[in-house]
């Protein structure tokens, strides 16, 4: 046992003391925290205000007046302002106060994400000939302007404001614009447009917009999390996002760990270290304290990315809605999928003599490892279907649905969670009984790397020891 300690923490050392773990470990906070520097001060950058004008061909006669209104600067900077208050009343109240205090939702800030508001004017072409209107216009839209530039052409439909006698629906328009133009300014025009048609159609009709508005309009309230004891405001995407974040830590963590385990013990074996250690340890030694090493440096990366994400949480007050008990169930599937994809990657990396045919043998597991992740919206979204139960039974993935399971709205009986922990012992058990045969014989193959057929020859003749 202190030889298996003595591997485990030379296995550690050597791994977490190189520069190549650091960057990788701090790769992420780091881009993190360059954002959060050098962010604001990209943002802070003003855009060139875009100056320019609009071609409308106008049948009806009452588009190109409201136009006129509805695109002018003022009308623009409303309705983003508009748009960026619903944005942030759906988000929790400790969001909506630290965009209050930053000032994130005003009109200079808007600027820096949507651009400089624009100033466009409308120029209203004859609609008589409408065809030979047309191609006049989107000649128009091409000719090079010594003063605003020509940004579009909107060509309104004859029933845009007045239906047909049949009356079974409005006509709209068709936009044509020239090549490369910013797409936020054909956002503006599309939404100028949108209001121009409804203000002529109520006008039209005998109607008040802003009465239509109220009596159409129903605010959509926060709904509140009730639990045991305890009630809070209901933060939106958080079911969402959760499963989705503790699958990826799942995921990564063991991927990490396994890529480790692959890469130290080809270059033992191709250094021929690993003769050396083999004279003083059994293989099976070797075997546990490599795996128990590198284990030991992949629980040091999800502390780390654990302790980001509650930082994250607190900062946001939504620590309170994470169930403690999930992060138990990670770490104990964590220790059940790593020791049984870990102790494979071990097993792999003994077998081949460079990291080219390490690849290979390796991309069988790591798609086996990714399917879970690929179906993880449909098993979060119905986690208690048959399809998704059958999942969490189904080694080396059903660590990963059942994860998946648990964390979603509507959690697996405790049951389910228990058989699923004692499925993966038995295929840990499987896994490294396995790994264990093959570590024995590929430690000292050399030449040609085994195919399935001699692997499963190794396994069956080999006697660990």
């Amino acid at each position: 046992m202190r030889r298996v300690r003595d591997i485990a923490v030379r296995e550690f050392l050597a791994t977490v003391m190189t520069r190549g773990f650091v960057v990788a470990v701090l790769l992420l906070p780091g881009l993190l925290a360059l954002s959060v520097v050098v962010g604001p001060r990209l943002m802070n950058q003003r855009s060139e205000q875009i100056r320019g004008q609009v071609a409308i061909i106008d049948p009806t006669g009452a588009v190109a007046a409201e136009l006129r209104a509805t695109i002018t600067p003022q009308a623009i900077a409303e309705r983003r302002d508009a748009a960026a208050q619903r944005a942030i009343a759906g988000a929790p109240p400790e969001v909506r106060e630290l965009a209050s205090e930053s000032r994130a939702v005003s009109g200079p800030a808007l600027d820096r994400i949507l651009g400089a508001t624009p100033v466009l004017r409308v120029v209203e072409r004859p609609a008589e000939a409408k065809e030979d209107d047309l191609r006049s216009a989107k000649a128009w839209l091409l000719e090079a302007s010594p003063g605003d530039r020509h940004i579009a052409v909107v060509a309104v439909q004859p029933d845009a404001v007045n239906p047909g006698p049949d009356r079974q629906g409005f006509g709209g328009y068709s936009l044509y614009v020239p090549q490369n133009l910013d797409d936020r300014i054909e956002t503006v025009i599309f939404e100028s447009m949108r209001d121009a048609l409804i203000n002529a159609r109520a006008r039209s009709e005998g109607i008040e917009r802003q009465r239509v508005h109220a009596l159409v309009r129903v605010d959509r309230p926060s709904s509140i999390t009730v639990a045991k004891g305890a009630e809070r405001p209901t933060v939106v995407g958080f079911n969402r996002v959760l499963p989705f974040a503790f699958a990826g830590l799942l995921l990564f963590s063991v991927l990490m760990a396994g890529q480790g385990l692959v890469t130290s013990t080809v270059e033992e074996k191709t250094s021929r270290v690993i003769e050396v250690l083999l004279s003083a340890v059994s293989p099976l030694e070797l075997l546990a304290g490599k795996v128990l090493g590198q284990m030991c440096v992949s629980l040091v990366v999800l502390a780390i990315y654990l302790g980001l994400a509650f930082m994250m949480m607190v900062s946001f007050a939504v620590l309170g809605l994470l169930d403690p008990s999930l992060v138990f169930y990670l770490l104990v599937f964590f220790v059940i999928s790593y020791l049984t994809i870990g102790s494979a990657m071990a097993a792999v990396g003994s077998a081949v003599n460079d990291m080219r045919e390490a690849q290979t043998m390796m991309m069988p597991i790591i798609l086996v490892m990714m399917v879970p992740w690929m179906l993880a919206l449909p098993i979060s979204r119905e986690p208690n279907s048959a399809f998704s139960t059958a999942m969490s039974f189904i080694p080396p993935m059903n660590t990963f649905a059942m994860l998946l399971r648990l964390t979603s709205s509507a959690p697996p009986p405790r049951w389910q969670v228990w058989a699923t922990i004692g499925v993966g012992i038995l295929s840990v058990a499987a896994s490294v009984w396995c790994a264990a045969k093959v570590f024995t014989v590929g430690l000292l193959m050399y030449g040609k790397p085994p195919d399935l057929k001699t692997l499963i020859r190794w396994i069956r003749e080999a006697r660990t020891v």
